[in-house]
């Protein structure tokens, strides 16, 4: 068993492998979407320091590009399925159905739900969680991390938007707008300032950001502002 599955308490580790789907077929149960929440904010910190004391010398435009590239939803779903949590997963009959342990929107979301139920686990010392991510993060090829940092559409619209209006970030509206628990879509909308710029719908949040971030490059693009 993976050490990110070593819990001192096992109902932690219980609620962070249940998605909705399954809480709708057995009530009683908890979800995870709250330790999603957690695992999320603890990811991209760690992932933050990771490349501050790794790389010395890249700028921080260069440090959000891997960022973005080692906590996307692809990536995620990848660590998910090293540690094993792919058919630990606990989902509904649906979501299993509609191949749900091979789903990279709930296999990320599952894995940054036990992130977060690790750091309780471990009395909120994120000390003892780091080494685990940090082996994780090593375990993907620099080279890939360099590849994908450049292609990466948030941050080429973040890039854009920073070189030409100065401190203004794009902003990120992002809703359910239908489909089941197991396999939900999103409908996000990119702003710079009041103007929307993009839109784009996916299965999961991160994608449908992405998406949006792709249309608005797009749409730039075609005007020849970029």
């Amino acid at each position: 068993m993976h050490k990110l599955l070593n819990f001192q308490d096992d109902t932690l580790l219980r609620q962070a492998l249940t998605h909705r789907s399954y809480v709708n077929e057995n009530p009683g149960e908890i979800h995870n979407e709250r330790l999603e929440f957690l695992g999320d904010a603890l990811l991209t910190f760690l992932c933050g320091d990771y490349l501050y004391r790794r790389y010395e010398n890249i700028a921080e435009d260069e440090m959000t590009r891997r960022r973005a590239v080692l906590v996307d939803e692809k990536q995620l779903a990848k660590f998910a399925i090293a540690v094993g949590l792919n058919f630990k997963m606990r989902l509904g009959r649906g979501a299993i159905q509609n191949g749900g342990f091979d789903n990279p929107n709930l296999l990320s979301s599952t894995f940054e739900a036990v992130v977060g139920a690790y750091y309780l686990d471990c009395d909120r010392n994120i000390e003892a969680i780091r080494p685990i991510i940090e082996d994780l993060f090593d375990s993907v090829s620099q080279t890939f991390t360099e590849i994908r940092s450049n292609v990466d559409s948030k941050n080429q619209l973040q890039e854009w938007v920073q070189a030409t209006f100065g401190s203004i970030l794009p902003k990120y509206e992002t809703q359910r707008i239908g489909g089941p628990d197991h396999l939900p879509e999103y409908l996000a909308r990119v702003f710079v300032g009041e103007k929307l710029h993009g839109e784009g719908k996916a299965c999961g949040k991160k994608e449908a950001e992405k998406r949006a971030a792709e249309d608005a490059l797009s749409k730039l693009k075609k005007q020849g502002v970029i």
